[in-house]
């Protein structure tokens, strides 16, 4: 979620802490940080990198400072260094870390056994992969509380992980159940949960809503800070979104290439930033007050001169997608033999139409059916009813002929620029892909045309034989842009293709697929749950909830004039 950046902590209505905390760093800190620096070794035997370098600050007890950048700034790299979560092999860490008095910077494993989950705990950006598939929730609680509570029983830690699970809204009855049943969510809930297990006087918050919608947000941050402010937790959160930062933190801190910019009371520093690049990070974030369809300024170019035409777009002679009653109904699961298993209905009775060049913008929550109906529309889901025509051709059971036509004019652009390329194939390869199998160039014609496409995405064309890992997230999805465009399609599904990026590289990309859809006239179906980008980047919107379509309209009638009790509760969560 972007949500606006200019409110003072705690005075979002309803989102994140409002800590009572006013004594600040005067206070005896519960952590202190004195010239942290971090510094990588390169595996090939190159110039080692440092993530952190000479950063110092504290850390009061019920305080909560909020530590933001771009990524490759060095926060997560400094949230790890406090629970001494750095491989020793790879990595250097000098400087001081005191955590009420004991110093953690060079110590024992046995001694840092103790602090990571009981005195310091952490929270992760995804919890599907921080929790074991393997065991049930409240297994993994209980676990956490007897590896800390010496010589407890297993009945008293599983009644105290059910009464936590509870307490962060889970129901009892869900207690065996395994990370993959549940929500982001709730996922996100269990593992708050098993932060706060043991009462720790320090929690680090390394991104914990990034992926999740607006309103599970709103829920996963309520609850968080209700639960710090019952304990008296120190929190240290780690963000790259101003908007969740200024509803949360009493301090903020800005880090960009892992060295300290400027730092102050939250509601002063978002009011009036003293650095360039603070400003820059500010004006980079989307609010429900931007101005659709005009240029974002990014860090690089704070002052964008590019301007596009007013988008209108009429109802065509023809439509390019129109879909109608889609249904898609998966297995159910069983919990007793007896029981009959009811059909998960992910998609039901969906009607949508895109127009040639238009933008259409498919938003709801996790779990609403948004990314089912976005695969049906590119082929990768068989229905289980209705209609679907591209191009006035039936598409739900295509032929050779026609299979191969849509995989050339709709092309995917995905969420996660980093699962979706190949580690193993340069930048050269990837592109070469579609060109061979959809055009008729030959070797030096790919290679010509994949620089083509690089420079069309703003990156040189020398970057050609680099691998993935030799580029930033921007980078990486700028390449994935890339690899869509190079059939030359009619649509682009992006399924939540900026979710995953900081304010400014968001910017970019923004910046980038808005001049794409102007130069080139292709249709975007946008998926997302960020309200503030759908209401920049698109000309109709269109609102799923459990998988029904609750309603559909141009943007500035929905953001308005919202007619859904539902749309207007997502809108809520993101003021």
């Amino acid at each position: 979620m972007t949500s606006t950046v200019e409110s003072a902590p705690g005075a979002v209505p309803g989102l994140g802490f409002t800590s009572d905390s006013t004594q600040g760093p005067a206070a005896e800190p519960v952590l202190s940080v004195r010239d942290l620096t971090v510094t990588f070794a390169d595996p090939r035997g190159g110039v080692p990198v440092t993530a952190v370098r000479g950063l110092s600050f504290d850390l009061a007890a019920g305080e909560v400072l909020g530590l933001v950048g771009e990524s490759g700034s060095g926060k997560s790299a400094t949230g790890l260094a406090v629970l001494g979560l750095h491989d020793p092999r790879t990595t250097t860490v000098t400087g001081s870390i005191r955590l009420g008095g004991q110093e953690l910077v060079g110590a024992t494993e046995s001694a840092l056994r103790p602090v990571r989950g009981g005195r310091a705990a952490l929270v992760f950006q995804d919890a599907l992969t921080s929790l074991s598939p393997f065991h049930g929730v409240g297994a993994q609680l209980a676990e956490m509380y007897r590896l800390h509570h010496p010589g407890t029983g297993r009945a008293e830690a599983r009644r105290r992980a059910i009464a936590m699970l509870d307490r962060v809204g889970i129901p009892a009855a869900r207690v065996r159940d395994f990370p993959h049943q549940f929500s982001g969510g709730m996922r996100q809930r269990v593992m708050i949960a098993m932060a706060l297990m043991n009462d720790p006087q320090v929690l680090i918050a390394d991104e914990p809503t990034t992926a999740l919608d607006s309103r599970v947000q709103r829920q996963v941050l309520d609850l968080l800070g209700e639960l710090q402010r019952e304990h008296g937790t120190a929190v240290l959160l780690v963000s790259h979104d101003l908007g969740v930062v200024a509803g949360t933190t009493d301090r903020t801190l800005v880090l960009r290439g892992g060295v300290q910019v400027e730092s102050a009371p939250t509601a002063e520093l978002l009011a009036a930033p003293r650095e360039p690049y603070t400003r820059a990070l500010v004006g980079a974030a989307l609010t429900l007050d931007s101005v659709p369809g005009t240029p974002l300024p990014t860090v690089d170019d704070p002052s964008p001169v590019v301007e596009f035409a007013p988008r209108a777009i009429g109802r065509p002679e023809r439509w390019l997608v129109e879909v109608a009653d889609l249904a898609v109904h998966f297995p159910g699961r069983r919990r007793l033999p007896s029981l009959r298993a009811e059909p998960v209905r992910a998609v039901d009775g969906v009607g949508l139409r895109i127009a040639p060049g238009e933008t259409l913008g498919l938003v709801g929550e996790s779990g609403s059916g948004k990314s089912t109906t976005a695969r049906v529309l590119a082929g990768l889901q068989q229905p289980t009813s209705g209609r679907v025509l591209y191009d006035g051709q039936d598409v739900t059971r295509p032929g050779r002929e026609l299979r191969r036509r849509l995989s050339r004019e709709i092309q995917l652009v995905f969420q996660d620029p980093y699962a979706s390329l190949n580690p193993r194939r340069t930048v050269a390869q990837t592109l070469d892909t579609p060109l061979r199998l959809h055009t008729s160039l030959d070797a030096a014609q790919r290679r010509e045309r994949s620089a083509e496409l690089l420079e069309q995405v703003g990156l040189p064309a020398a970057h050609l034989d680099r691998y993935p890992h030799e580029f930033s997230g921007g980078q990486r999805q700028r390449i994935g842009i890339a690899r869509a465009l190079a059939p030359q399609p009619r649509l682009i599904i992006a399924d939540e293709p900026v979710s995953a990026l900081d304010v400014s590289v968001q910017a970019q990309v923004l910046n980038l697929l808005m001049e794409l859809r102007e130069r080139l006239g292709v249709a975007f179906l946008f998926v997302s749950h960020d309200l503030a980008v759908v209401r920049h980047f698109c000309d109709r919107v269109a609102v799923m909830h459990r998988g029904r379509l609750v309603e559909s309209t141009d943007r500035d009638r929905l953001f308005s004039a919202p007619h859904t009790e539902y749309t207007r509760e997502l809108l809520a969560a993101v003021h």
